[in-house]
């Protein structure tokens, strides 16, 4: 997963705990969509592995613990509590101390603050590092990180920020999100995940076809975005950085998919990926 995986991640503010939650929450129902629409990585081991994301893939099968879409959220108003709740149920991988690693894997970190490991108690930096080795897929710290794309070339790793922020960062955008994903159900989301990683946008999500969820998507973004009115030099509102998303979406089409296309050879060269790919 660390060595075998990249991803490129948008990390939002938030104004209050309800502010936070709702972003977390809709961020969670929304994000297997915007993985498939950002899926980028269908190779593994120099050959075609079956999946558009093959990150995707391999975080479907992580430590459930520790990763995915947070059950506990989906509620309305859901909290602080719930979420802290849920780390300190978490196992751990380590202790620090004094530059030295005490392995006490799988020790969830509420029974490190109640027992401690090895005469070592637990203090407020055990839990800051914790918090950075749980991965769901929309994690909350002092941001919101939106965890759940495949890095990108330049010019959409662009189009994930200004997609989130057009979402999220303007209220009509942001309700008429809730809106749209308020009836999906965890279960159904979630069993549906390995059919975005391995197809992308060209399958069936919720009974529609996922690009069309994904189409809806991506115009609240850029009503969003136009709302906000953010311009650059020559006068362009951040709409322009979703150009690129736009016009695979219209071919029905994922980032993964061009590679596949351009590249072709089911071993391809590291020369040819890296030329397609932009990097």
């Amino acid at each position: 997963m660390m060595t075998k995986t990249c991803t490129v991640q948008a990390n939002l503010d938030y104004a209050s705990e309800d502010d936070a939650m709702r972003k977390l929450r809709v961020g969670l129902r929304v994000q297997p969509i915007i993985t498939a629409m950002f899926a980028n990585s269908p190779w593994e081991g120099g050959k075609r592995s079956g999946y558009r994301s093959y990150r995707a893939l391999a975080w479907l099968h992580m430590d459930p613990d520790r990763s995915g879409l947070l059950p506990f959220a989906w509620k309305d108003h859901s909290s602080y509590l719930e979420y802290i709740e849920w780390a300190l149920a978490a196992p751990m991988f380590l202790v620090k101390r004094n530059g030295k690693a005490h392995y006490n894997t799988g020790q969830t970190f509420g029974s490190f603050m109640e027992d401690g490991f090895q005469g070592i108690k637990a203090n407020y930096a055990d839990w800051v590092d914790h918090l950075s080795t749980i991965f769901p897929e929309v994690r909350l710290k002092n941001t919101l990180e939106y965890r759940g794309a495949d890095v990108q070339r330049p010019e959409m790793s662009f189009a994930l920020p200004a997609l989130w922020k057009g979402l999220l960062y303007d209220d009509d955008s942001f309700r008429s999100l809730e809106g749209l994903v308020d009836s999906w159900s965890f279960p159904e989301v979630d069993r549906q995940r390995d059919a975005l990683a391995r197809h992308g946008v060209r399958t069936k999500f919720m009974n529609r076809e996922a690009v069309d969820w994904a189409g809806e998507v991506l115009e609240l973004a850029e009503a969003g975005l136009r709302r906000i009115g953010d311009q650059n030099d020559v006068g362009e509102d951040e709409t322009v950085l979703l150009r690129p998303l736009r016009g695979l979406l219209e071919g029905s089409r994922c980032p993964a998919d061009v590679l596949l296309e351009r590249v072709g050879d089911d071993f391809p060269s590291r020369d040819a990926v890296i030329r397609v790919a932009g990097i």
